[in-house]
């Protein structure tokens, strides 16, 4: 496995991704639809916020109080941030949606639980003028703006490592494929690329979408994939994220199966501290932070009536748009060996809160003091 994927620390990493178009047609686009009701607005506007779920540990952690403090940054404090967290419920988000629009706020940044099933409200927001950031997910509907990680990247990013870790021993037994919610785009674009590494140089033995991206479903599914393959003959697992990868781990471990390297995302806490452990073979390091300060500049730019053009060089079409003027952020491997240059240099964890106690051990082995 690439020790850090593409070779750049995730706190000195350039934007990057080609895309179709160009952000200025986009623009142009959008200045034939409704007015925003923001427009010309100074520093006093007012964002709201919807996250999608508080399972990861992420989305309340990273990504809420960082757009706060950018939004607060940029608008000298007097920009309010208005938050809602669906709970991955899309009927709660999309009823969310409607409550901003009462409260008259200037811009939604939305990571939508499901991108479809959200396109009607992103609609109503917009033909009430409120503009609309695409957060981490490409929601349907009239997107002004889209920021997020390079999804099919995360997936190959992934499937990389699970090859490298299995070795010449790739074609040995079974692995298992656990996917994300089938209602997420992003998890629909994390397969895609870890099928296209994986395909013909390992044996698939079963494969699943994870209902709502919950770790006991995850568990369940190991539990029944152990059932059907055989635990002497699972060689390896794909996990979509750290989440799920600790419920797959603990079906794991109660069937007496070890040594089987388990891939992950999103850089939590319990996932890095499996790392060190071994029970954990990587898990991919989204630079939330990077991600999170972009949508904030984002929203503040379209309720202030500017410009993104400075901003967000690339597009991206969705189902339903043509040109969303898009930031792509880059994406780290994170191992056991580049923990201290990732989440640690970038001040996501300190070195006490993954060495506690029942890691220090672990923590000594690979010279994480």
């Amino acid at each position: 496995m690439r020790r850090a994927a593409f070779g750049v620390a995730a706190a000195t990493m350039a934007v990057s991704l080609a895309a179709c178009g160009s952000a200025k047609e986009a623009k142009d686009n959008d200045d034939s639809s409704s007015s925003s009701a923001s427009a010309n607005k100074g520093d006093d506007i007012k964002i709201g916020l919807l996250l999608p779920e508080n399972q990861t540990a992420r989305y309340e952690k990273f990504d809420r109080p960082q757009i706060e403090k950018k939004v607060a940054e940029l608008t000298h404090n007097k920009g309010k941030v208005q938050y809602a967290n669906a709970k991955q419920d899309a009927t709660l988000q999309n009823q969310q949606v409607e409550t901003m629009i009462t409260n008259k706020v200037d811009v939604l940044i939305v990571d939508a639980v499901d991108s479809k099933a959200i396109r009607n409200s992103i609609q109503k927001a917009k033909d009430a003028g409120i503009k609309v950031v695409a957060y981490d997910r490409l929601a349907e509907g009239p997107i002004d703006a889209y920021t997020s990680f390079d999804n099919v990247t995360v997936g190959k990013t992934q499937g990389e490592a699970l090859l490298q870790a299995l070795g010449d021993k790739a074609k040995s037994g079974k692995i298992v494929m656990m996917n994300g919610s089938a209602t997420d785009p992003n998890a629909a674009q994390f397969k895609q690329g870890a099928h296209s590494v994986l395909d013909g140089k390992v044996d698939i033995g079963k494969e699943y979408d994870t209902k709502e991206w919950k770790p006991e479903n995850a568990n369940s599914n190991m539990e029944g994939a152990i059932s059907a393959l055989g635990k002497k003959n699972i060689i390896g697992v794909y996990s979509a994220n750290d989440g799920m990868a600790g419920g797959i781990i603990t079906a794991l471990k109660a069937a007496g199966i070890s040594d089987v390297p388990v891939t992950g995302q999103d850089a939590e806490l319990a996932g890095v501290q499996r790392i060190i452990t071994g029970d954990q073979y990587m898990s991919v390091y989204k630079p939330y932070p990077q991600e999170a300060s972009v949508a904030a500049e984002m929203a503040v730019s379209l309720a202030q009536g500017k410009s993104l053009d400075s901003l967000a060089k690339d597009t991206v079409d969705s189902a339903t748009t043509k040109g969303i003027p898009s930031v792509i952020v880059p994406v780290v491997s994170l191992t056991k060996d580049n923990i201290k240059d990732t989440v640690i240099k970038d001040g996501i964890y300190t070195v006490a809160e993954i060495c506690t106690p029942q890691y220090k051990a672990a923590c000594d082995k690979i010279g994480l003091k």
